[in-house]
């Protein structure tokens, strides 16, 4: 049953309980006035009516006082009660009396209709009452138990999205890390090899031209002077280039999003370094659908790797920002 249903369902139950309650009301102070007036002291027959009234008076507050109570799900204790049954007798009694003095057991009877509904009225509806607050709590605490068992089954999941994020992070970086230390010993073979050949070389030479051996020795000296610069200005850029590499890999991310020009160059060098998507676009504060974009353009606009460039600082204690892209 909805709210609604249960809203009607009240409506339909106070209704009818006023309506009882007011019929027996009225009913009553039409059958008691009568009796009241003939037991009133000549001159006072006008007070007659205030009796009934005041004892329907005590019925209408005791009906009202215990539908708010049952709707608030609380107890009265028994003075409710005592005043409830009280006034429920004294309605009899009054309604009754003229026929009981009249010895006219049908007028008993008869007489006796209205009031007597209206305490089985009472007490019915009251009971009502309970019964609906008592399943309208039951209900809630069920609900409430149920959107805490689901808000923990979606914690437990997010925790283990998160935790298998983490994995596959792992995994990237263990990749990552064998791939350039195969890079590195790749180009220390090569390199190597071309030391040797030119060695080679220049001992050929020195073997075929003996008569220009001192020209060629200051040529081979200008050349290994040139190769070792060369390689000095070698070493320092990959290692300038590691160091960037390692720098952005453990910068913090972006807080909030960087100016297109410079989220572009930021995705232009981490192209350069070879860096992962996702951490471009944690740098950038970008979606990854951008720097995917930015990756296909700077990876197929030029034949050689992208110049590497300085990349804007990112503000501080931006982790949150960075886990909000990760999601």
């Amino acid at each position: 049953m909805n709210q609604e249903q249960i809203r009607s369902a009240e409506k339909a139950l106070a209704v009818g309980t006023w309506t009882i309650t007011l019929g027996a009301v009225l009913y009553s102070m039409l059958t008691v006035t009568p009796l009241m007036s003939h037991h009133s002291p000549k001159g006072w027959e006008w007070t007659a009516p205030i009796l009934p009234l005041v004892v329907d008076a005590a019925v209408v507050i005791v009906v009202r006082l215990d539908s708010a109570l049952a709707r608030l799900g609380g107890d009265g204790g028994r003075w409710p009660i005592v005043l409830r049954w009280m006034t429920g007798a004294m309605t009899v009694l009054l309604n009754v009396g003229q026929s009981a003095l009249d010895h006219d057991k049908v007028g008993v009877a008869v007489h006796s209709v209205a009031p007597l509904l209206l305490i089985v009225t009472a007490e019915t509806s009251l009971a009502y009452r309970r019964a609906i607050a008592a399943a309208l709590a039951a209900r809630e605490t069920r609900e409430r138990d149920e959107r805490a068992e689901h808000e923990r089954r979606a914690e437990e999941r997010r925790r283990q999205e998160h935790e298998d994020r983490q994995t596959e992070q792992e995994r990237s970086d263990r990749a990552e890390r064998e791939r350039r230390e195969h890079e590195e010993l790749m180009a220390a073979q090569q390199r190597e090899h071309e030391l040797r050949m030119a060695a080679d070389e220049r001992q050929e030479q020195r073997r075929r031209e003996e008569s220009e051996r001192a020209e060629r020795h200051r040529r081979e000296r200008e050349a290994s002077e040139r190769e070792r610069r060369e390689r000095d200005r070698e070493q320092t850029a990959a290692q300038d280039a590691e160091r960037l590499r390692q720098e952005l890999l453990s910068a913090p991310a972006a807080a909030e999003r960087l100016p297109e020009d410079d989220a572009r160059l930021t995705v232009q060098t981490a192209v350069a370094l070879g860096l992962p998507q996702r951490r471009a676009a944690e740098l950038t504060g970008w979606s990854t659908g951008w720097v995917a974009a930015r990756y296909r353009e700077f990876g197929t606009a030029d034949s050689e790797r992208p110049a590497l460039h300085a990349v804007p600082a990112t503000t501080e204690n931006t982790a949150p920002r960075a886990e909000e892209q990760a999601s």
